[in-house]
């Protein structure tokens, strides 16, 4: 969206992490995740650098995503205190501009003799690009997939705003800046500490699952994960993208992002971004 609100102030140390992932993610690739779906290990091997052929195929990936346009994606962010936020909607990487439908579920007010009772909280439509994203209510009754529905909202009826730090922001954000035109230098990936992990099988089809090169400036073996990325990828023998996951500072649960290949139905909107 091109009209955006400034954002509140957030911790400096927050801000700056997530100005780091997105960079190293530009210079890097991506994959995504969600327990949801039958994932199975059939690979204990220890962790260890990635082989040439395996930084080719990671390189690769966001390429793969570009030349898929416009590609189902599912987001799943969870924001504490039980709070989990979902996106459903396609990305197109040409434009740089991605539409969907959201829904917020948690613990609402209400209690009973139970406890909080756990349900849907909110939901509508989300368009969201580099810069930012948009909300709207979902017209009523209307069951048609999320990008035509965007289509018949104008402009004005989008609440914009800039990206924040939170999960969801961070998620989209990573989301859209996924895709690019050619592929990563496979030689500066395995010089900036990309590892695999393993290997998992994803509905019937197998996938290397790999840390993403170090933040600049990480020591290998400290912190916590070792000095690891805190993203990881899921990618099969061609270079497809499948599953990337992104650990937050404070979460014990990763944000997730799933991608379902090509969606030949989805043309994005032009309403959100009309300028007339």
């Amino acid at each position: 969206m091109a009209r955006k609100r400034k954002t509140d102030g957030r911790t400096p140390r927050r801000a700056l992490w997530l100005r780091t992932l997105i960079a190293i993610t530009a210079c890097g690739v991506a994959v995504g995740g969600l327990a949801a779906y039958r994932t199975f290990s059939d690979d204990t091997a220890t962790e260890r650098p990635v082989t040439t052929e395996e930084a080719s195929r990671l390189a690769l990936s966001r390429l793969n995503l570009y030349q898929a346009s416009p590609v189902a994606v599912t987001l799943t962010a969870t924001e504490g205190g039980g709070v989990v936020v979902r996106v459903k909607g396609v990305v197109d990487y040409r434009t740089h501009r991605a539409v969907g439908n959201y829904q917020v579920t948690g613990a609402s007010e209400a209690s009973g003799a139970a406890g909080p009772a756990t349900g849907q909280l909110d939901h509508g439509l989300i368009v969201w690009d580099t810069g930012g994203l948009g909300l709207a209510p979902a017209p009523k009754g209307d069951n048609s997939p999320a990008w035509q529905q965007a289509e018949h909202i104008p402009r004005s009826g989008w609440s914009a705003r800039s990206y924040t730090t939170d999960p969801l922001d961070a998620g989209l954000q990573l989301l859209i800046g996924l895709g690019a035109d050619r592929p990563d230098n496979p030689l500066l990936l395995a010089q900036s500490g990309a590892r695999r992990l393993g290997r998992e099988r994803i509905d019937g089809r197998s996938y290397d699952r790999f840390a993403g090169p170090r933040a600049q400036g990480a020591t290998p073996g400290a912190g916590p994960d070792g000095g690891r990325s805190p993203l990881t990828y899921w990618v099969d023998g061609d270079g497809g993208l499948r599953r990337v996951t992104m650990r937050m500072p404070g979460l014990g649960t990763p944000t997730i992002l799933e991608f379902s290949g090509r969606d030949d139905r989805a043309k994005l909107p032009e309403a959100p971004w009309a300028t007339s």
